[in-house]
């Protein structure tokens, strides 16, 4: 078929509108998710994301579902809580051991939730399994705090005098409660948030679960804030040294007051937050974020409302984050951070992964707030941009994955050399399907003083890691270094997705 010449030319500008139209959305669309194709990732961040969620599954607590994907797990838990005549069978075993503490669960269920709210637009196909491990987390909670002004937690005394399979245990599972009489409001205020955030994830999936979570995120924080104490002192003998709070219960009351804020738009938690911020360390110097302290993670959520939102009156709170983003940089005039002779991040001796893990998803969530507000740090006259903070988090998960002197991934699974005696009783004693008769509390102690490989995969499982000169020894007994924890991979979740996305592998 034959074209006039005019007809020819309008077709072709035609043709140019519409391709220099698309480049224009699809850099609207990428413009606080930069996209690095040209760049060839030297990991397989999706494998890594796709493993990291999956992990949840080998620590899920109560009766497996069909779809249940590391099948070496049985059912266990079955009567948790029959004790104290409550239901609390579910949720996670929080790290190698078979205890629900509670405290660092609702830890791990805010991050997974936040994670999903930053970063749950990229995760294609992950976003339902994610979605998945909060939500089995979030039914226990609510199961927790089923009672008013009343939240249980686990013992570990018992269970730490056995090395036994979760689905053979046999020793009392006691379980306390933090009340009126005996409060806990590090743990309540942390419940609220894991309440508050999850309640976002399910807003527009499933409404009247979302409803529900964010009716009992408001009441369990009421609680938290009205009966004031620390459950490290109520309940000393059964929670300390294990996760007794050291930081004070103040920066979750801040933690939780945010996600209430960003959860419900009520402005009684904005009022809340101006009139007792200062009261609950809202400008301490602390640069440390995990399980027990929450300061930074709360300056860096109340930064974004206004960054993003532009509530003027939390203008404090981007500069107590740029603070922390300045002790983290390498080179800035207020750098404080110390780092391996490989590059990783290092706070402390035990679990220090878990720094690593929350750190790196800070840095590329602030990036994205700065990126949408487009604005950049300055660190004592150095400018520290959006693509700066997520280089160094990039720097972190690589190392975690493999890049570093000892060539060795510390995620189970993931890469061609990765621990293979992690500390974790489930993972290192033979499964019910090729030893189905049970393996008494004391008799599983020999095989952890071994140095056989662990039978069954943990997938996704991040351990504790190196030491201080990036030394890892991979030996069972050396919980430090050698034990996984959900709030250990649960920021990674985030971060890896948004590594993914960029590389063009979701």
């Amino acid at each position: 078929m034959a074209y006039s010449s005019s007809s020819s030319f309008f077709t072709y500008f035609t043709v140019l509108f519409f391709v220099l139209f698309s480049f224009q959305l699809l850099g609207a669309a990428a413009k606080h998710y930069p996209v690095h194709h040209r760049h060839i990732a030297f990991h397989n961040y999706r494998d890594a994301l796709t493993k990291s969620i999956m992990f949840f599954e080998g620590q899920r607590s109560g009766r497996l579902p069909p779809n249940q994907r590391i099948t070496w797990r049985r059912n266990s838990g079955l009567s948790d809580g029959s004790a104290a005549h409550v239901d609390l069978v579910g949720g996670y075993y929080d790290a190698g051991d078979n205890v629900k503490f509670g405290f660092p669960m609702a830890f791990t269920t805010t991050m997974l939730s936040w994670s999903v709210i930053e970063f749950g637009g990229l995760m294609k196909g992950e976003l339902q399994n994610a979605k998945e491990a909060i939500r089995w987390a979030t039914d226990y909670l609510l199961k927790a705090t089923a009672h008013p002004d009343t939240i249980y937690v686990g013992d570990a005394g018992k269970d730490h005098a056995c090395w036994e399979r979760p689905e053979d245990m046999d020793t009392p599972r006691s379980v306390f409660k933090i009340d009126r009489n005996t409060p806990g409001t590090e743990v309540a205020a942390e419940t609220a948030a894991a309440l508050a955030a999850a309640s976002l994830v399910f807003r527009r999936s499933d409404p009247t679960y979302s409803k529900l979570l964010a009716r009992r995120a408001i009441r369990v924080f009421e609680f938290a804030d009205k009966y004031r104490g620390s459950y490290s002192n109520g309940l000393k003998p059964y929670v300390c040294p294990y996760y007794c709070d050291f930081s004070g219960y103040q920066d979750e009351l801040l933690w939780g007051a945010a996600w209430l804020h960003k959860a419900t738009k009520n402005r009684m938690y904005l009022n809340y937050i101006q009139a007792n911020g200062q009261n609950l360390g809202a400008d301490e110097s602390d640069n440390t974020f995990g399980w027990d302290n929450k300061h930074v993670g709360a300056r860096i959520l109340l930064s974004k409302a206004f960054l993003v939102q532009k509530v003027q009156s939390l203008h404090d709170y981007k500069s107590q984050a740029d603070n922390y983003i300045c002790s983290l940089i390498p080179g800035t005039p207020f750098s404080s951070a110390q780092y391996t002779p490989g590059g990783l991040l290092f706070k402390m001796n035990d679990s220090n992964m878990q720094y690593v893990t929350s750190t790196s998803f800070l840095l590329v969530t602030y990036a994205k707030y700065l990126a949408s507000a487009h604005m950049v740090v300055n660190c004592g006259g150095v400018t520290v941009t959006p693509k700066k903070l997520r280089s160094l988090a990039k720097r972190q998960v690589d190392y975690l994955l493999g890049d570093n002197p000892s060539k060795m991934s510390f995620m189970v699974g993931y890469g061609a050399r990765y621990p293979l005696r992690i500390h974790h009783r489930g993972s290192s004693l033979p499964s019910k399907a090729t030893h189905p008769a049970k393996i008494q509390c004391s008799a599983g102690f020999s095989i952890m003083n071994s140095q056989s490989p662990n039978p069954n995969i943990l997938m996704g499982a991040i351990v504790g890691g190196p030491d201080q000169r990036d030394c890892f020894p991979d030996q069972r007994s050396d919980y430090e270094q050698s034990e996984p924890a959900t709030y250990i991979n649960a920021p990674v979740v985030g971060s890896l997705a948004y590594l993914a996305h960029s590389f063009g592998q979701l």
